[in-house]
């Protein structure tokens, strides 16, 4: 179901990880950004703007993770667009034929094995570099690009609603995610992103995270500062006494500590390698 959290701006909340696909009505149609993860609950959002006589004129995919990739026939054929990076990443991805089953078979290991519709997974636009804005008729939405988490990520601002789509950054229940196989500095591109959604803050109002909940404005710095500490005890090897960690952690969220633990040894690892002779 549709839940309006600005003027113009609804977002559906997957049962899958508190994925959140947004909706940005404009004046012929909607701007569709990340949509939901299992064919029922894309099926669901196609109702809902069917209801509200709202067709899909556009779609963003924020970054190049599989459940940020979806797309279901019933949402029509509107063009689906990303950053440049982005796109690219995922061309690169999807020019392996055997990248949607290896998609497929890591489902297999969670609830929602069988129920994503992968057909249309990844076919989308790359944004020319550089590009300030979505090409749509509808609110100005600005892309702010980082390399945070995944090749060409973005962070959308709709200035006009005080609304920041931050990806999959300032959630609640997740830890930040380092991109630590596509970039040379992980901790420092990571920082660098937060930074850049300091510098937009003072004009949200509501921030919506890839998976988490909606927060107000008085929550997105208080996120900006918990990721932010979180990264860098990472850097400096200290115990980031995060509470989306341990026993603190959500009901079910138990598993981000696995995340986090593999994290630690992924940047041993490359501390250890860049310190090796050569």
């Amino acid at each position: 179901m549709l839940r309006q959290v600005a003027e113009g701006v609804l977002v559906h909340e997957s049962e899958f990880v508190q994925s959140n696909a947004v909706v940005v009505r404009g004046r012929a149609g909607v701007l569709l950004i990340d949509p939901g993860v299992t064919g029922s609950e894309i099926d669901c959002l196609a109702n809902d703007l069917r209801e509200l006589g709202q067709p899909v004129v556009a779609g963003f995919s924020t970054h190049p993770d599989w459940d940020h990739l979806l797309w279901h026939a019933r949402l029509g054929e509107a063009p689906r667009y990303g950053t440049a990076r982005c796109a690219a990443t995922v061309r690169e991805l999807l020019s392996d034929a055997d990248a949607k089953a290896r998609v497929a078979a890591h489902l297999e290991e969670t609830e929602i094995a069988g129920q994503v519709p992968l057909d249309l997974l990844g076919l989308i636009t790359g944004l020319p570099a550089e590009t300030a804005q979505i090409p749509w008729d509808g609110p100005g939405v600005r892309i702010i690009e980082h390399q945070a988490h995944a090749p060409g990520h973005a962070a959308l601002l709709i200035e006009e609603r005080g609304v920041l789509v931050a990806g999959d950054m300032l959630s609640d229940v997740l830890i930040p995610m380092l991109d630590l196989d596509g970039t040379a500095d992980p901790i420092e591109d990571y920082l660098a992103a937060l930074r850049l959604l300091e510098g937009v803050a003072g004009g949200v109002d509501v921030v919506v995270p890839g998976h988490g909940s909606v927060g107000g404005s008085e929550q997105l710095q208080a996120r900006i500062d918990q990721d932010r500490a979180y990264v860098r005890a990472l850097r400096d090897g200290g115990d980031p006494g995060d509470p989306r960690l341990g026993p603190s952690a959500k009901p079910g969220w138990e598993w981000v500590s696995h995340v986090h633990t593999g994290q630690l040894q992924r940047l041993a690892q490359r501390s250890e390698r860049d310190e090796a002779p050569r």
